[in-house]
């Protein structure tokens, strides 16, 4: 069994540089007999992880984009024309269920320490995840 890899960057920098890193640590284990699957069929992403290198990456490894578009790349695409490319489509539908991970999030940065970053050293910070995901499960069991 791999041990969890937990990617932290910069308190202050975005979560867009670490995109590539968090999808190639990706495994998931199979029911069955098999090697874990490490391609999702689709990638969820706000409208920050539109970058042009996040959707290279998620094409050249075969996985669906559901992304949308940021407003400057919009108009900067228009801006062009015809030499601007096609609109970027993806699943609305799909995209709805998107907001169930944000809320995911906001549980665990109901704790303070997670929210405000204080840790220095990814180790303590993940042990700090780990400890609020052990709260929120043995709430919902009681």
């Amino acid at each position: 069994m791999r041990p969890l890899v937990m990617l932290v960057g910069p308190g202050q920098g975005g979560d867009s540089p670490m995109f590539e890193h968090v999808l190639k640590s990706l495994s998931v284990p199979r029911v069955g007999p098999g090697r874990p699957r490490t391609t999702p069929v689709r990638a969820l992403g706000d409208k920050a992880y539109s970058s042009r290198a996040n959707r290279q990456f998620l094409r050249q490894r075969g996985i669906q984009a559901v992304i949308p578009e940021r407003s400057d790349q919009i108009a900067n695409r228009q801006r062009r024309g015809a030499k601007g490319g096609r609109p970027v489509s993806y699943d609305t539908e799909v995209y709805k269920r998107r907001n169930v991970v944000e809320r995911s999030f906001n549980i665990f940065k109901q704790w303070r320490a997670l929210a405000t970053r204080y840790d220095k050293l990814a180790l303590t910070y993940r042990g700090g995840v780990i400890l609020r995901a052990i709260t929120i499960w043995l709430r919902a069991l009681w």
